[in-house]
């Protein structure tokens, strides 16, 4: 979830238990391939839209190993493979909360079932095309476990636009085209990048605490186990604790 710390999101995957950490390397193995199909190339260097799948699946812990075997059956997969085409859904949460959903699907029809079926289980509402989406803005966001005021002027030569300290580390935002340049930077000045990716994220935030904080993660985590759905992202503002 976007709209409260990128840490907690990632330790929230990294917490999850197998069978739902299994789905989610799937989700990535999914997103590489198609990837790779789209863009015609299984270089990540002649490929952005690989290369942010790829980091995406590191920053989600996925093996190496699994990782470079996606993209080996995706480079040799002929005629008959699946045709995946990337699709965005919007709708409401708890607290009036905007969500944002990407998804990678061969049968439109079945996840946009799916989905709705999930938000009117589940509390909220599927809105339409343009909702909520100009809520949210494509970005770049760098996780690093050192705060020194070294490490922040580096990412801001390099093209950060914001730098957020928080008690595991800096959160730096960049412009999609300025991820990579930042990170790059950051690890040749000696840094250790804990994870670098494409994301989306609100303009604004919406403060929901109470049963609301409840109510909304069961909402996003069963978005999430949806075989179609890539990334959820709200506007909550949710306080750790809370989310605890």
């Amino acid at each position: 979830m976007a709209g409260h710390s990128k840490w907690s999101q990632i330790k929230r995957k990294k917490g999850a238990n197998d069978k739902r950490r299994s789905a989610i390397y799937s989700k990535h193995i999914r997103a590489i391939q198609a990837a790779v199909r789209s863009g015609g190339s299984g270089d990540p260097s002649g490929n952005l839209s690989l290369k942010n799948a790829i980091a995406a699946a590191k920053a989600d812990t996925v093996p190496v190993d699994n990782i470079d075997n996606a993209v080996k059956r995706a480079v040799g997969a002929g005629e008959g493979a699946a045709e995946y085409k990337e699709v965005t859904y919007e709708g409401y949460g708890p607290a009036g909360t905007a969500i944002f959903i990407e998804t990678l699907t061969d049968n439109v029809n079945r996840t946009v079932a799916d989905i709705r079926a999930v938000f009117n289980k589940r509390g909220g509402s599927l809105g339409t095309s343009g909702s909520v989406a100009w809520q949210f803005e494509k970005k770049g966001v760098i996780l690093l476990t050192d705060t020194s005021e070294h490490a922040q002027e580096v990412a801001i030569e390099h093209g950060a636009e914001d730098i957020n300290e928080s008690e595991d580390g800096l959160e730096i935002s960049t412009g999609p085209a300025e991820l990579y340049a930042v990170q790059d930077a950051l690890a040749t000045a000696g840094y250790s990048v804990e994870s670098g990716q494409i994301t989306m994220l609100p303009s604004n935030t919406v403060a929901v605490s109470g049963d609301d904080v409840r109510r909304l993660l069961v909402l996003v985590e069963a978005l999430e186990d949806l075989d179609d759905v890539q990334n959820v992202y709200t506007n909550a503002d949710i306080p750790e604790d809370a989310e605890a």
